[in-house]
């Protein structure tokens, strides 16, 4: 029998710990970063919407990890709209606002209609807003479905700056998937670039954690998954992640991931 406790230790750092919820509020803010602070280790980042970065700053600041953990937002969410100057004014505000990293949704629905030049404008805009913060360009790949525009769509996003491509918002019918995962794997291992893969969306169990693992090593080698490179979005995980390590759960908020 496998032993996962070395799968659940290694998914824990690669973790951005998310609440994306409609109805979050300061207190479950608060409640994501305790959760954050476990005794197997802290996850690499936190995700919430803008409107709390400063609150999640204040609360980990509290419990001594303002150094272990980064603040991650989103933008352009979770509809991928095509306005670039939009998307961008989000981007910098987020930035401003104290975000270590932003996830920007590419308009998908443009790349759909035939219209990839309004991918690559939008992700400029958000590489230039962005500063030094890292860009993670969320594809929505269960809304292209098509392996020709997952890969095209990763493509656009490598070229025009993302530091990371994220697969899924967590807000559709079909989210992260190992076939998807294989292509974008696959675009930035045929780059050539330094970018990182973002798995995000219905990822719950260890053996979900250790089947992308097992994707990531055998596309990038056994070494390249490492939190510079490699990213769950994920709630519900951490507790099925601290189960295998026989940690107590730690109530997870719900939210789409």
């Amino acid at each position: 029998m496998t032993d996962l406790k070395p799968i659940a230790r290694q998914a824990l750092a690669l973790m951005d710990l998310t609440s994306l919820n409609d109805d979050d509020d300061s207190a479950r803010i608060q409640t994501l970063c305790r959760r954050a602070n476990t005794p197997e280790g802290y996850p690499a980042a936190l995700c919430l919407y803008p409107a709390f970065i400063e609150d999640a700053q204040r609360e980990l600041d509290a419990l001594g990890l303002t150094h272990r953990i980064r603040i991650a937002t989103v933008t352009n969410f979770p509809e991928g709209a095509s306005n670039a100057e939009r998307a961008a004014r989000e981007t910098r505000r987020a930035v401003a606002s104290g975000a270590d990293e932003v996830d920007v949704v590419f308009p998908y629905r443009a790349l759909l209609d035939g219209a990839p030049d309004v991918g690559r404008l939008l992700v400029e805009a958000c590489r230039e807003a962005c500063g030094g913060a890292t860009l993670k360009v969320i594809l929505e790949t269960g809304e292209l479905q098509d392996p020709t525009l997952i890969r095209q769509a990763t493509d656009i996003a490598i070229a025009a700056g993302a530091d990371f491509i994220k697969t899924s918002t967590g807000k559709v019918a079909v989210n992260a998937t190992l076939e998807a995962a294989e292509i974008m794997l696959g675009a930035i291992r045929d780059s050539g670039r330094d970018v990182g893969f973002k798995a995000a969306g219905g990822i719950r169990t260890t053996e979900d954690a250790k089947a992308y693992l097992e994707l990531a090593a055998r596309i990038m080698g056994d070494d390249w998954a490492t939190p510079v490179h490699f990213r769950f979005g994920a709630s519900g995980l951490l507790d099925a992640l601290l189960a295998t390590l026989e940690v107590g759960e730690t109530k997870a908020p719900q939210d789409g991931y």
